[in-house]
């Protein structure tokens, strides 16, 4: 299910053109121009759910949204460190992962076909 990089709006610099919402309820996450698509795969774990069959699974996702310090997120929550990374969720719903937080880097990744576009 990863989206096309060319189907979501960015400017010339391949920053986001639109504010960035979680899929399940009004909180924004992130501001127009705070983020920039990059393409890279990274297996995020199928958002949650009561369905049994998809636990402990996860997805390759391509498209995600580089975030390159923590503090430019308008709302955003956080899990227990898993590995060297810390899963990113919707801070009001908590539904997620939406994203990551690679602790080594100290930089943010939200996949962008699990948020979406105002």
């Amino acid at each position: 299910m990863s989206t096309n990089i060319i189907e979501l709006k960015k400017d010339t610099e391949g920053k986001n053109k639109d504010k960035i919402y979680c899929s399940f309820c009004p909180s924004k996450m992130l501001n127009a121009g705070a983020a920039r698509l990059i393409n890279m795969d990274f297996a995020l774990p199928y958002i949650h759910s009561k369905a049994e069959d998809k636990a402990n699974q996860s997805e390759t996702i391509s498209a995600y949204w580089l975030i390159e310090d923590m503090y430019t997120f308008e709302n955003i929550g956080v899990s227990h460190t898993v590995g060297n990374v810390k899963y990113l969720a919707c801070a009001d719903c908590e539904r997620g992962p939406v994203g990551w937080h690679d602790l080594s880097t100290k930089k943010s990744y939200v996949a962008s076909c699990r948020v979406k576009y105002e």
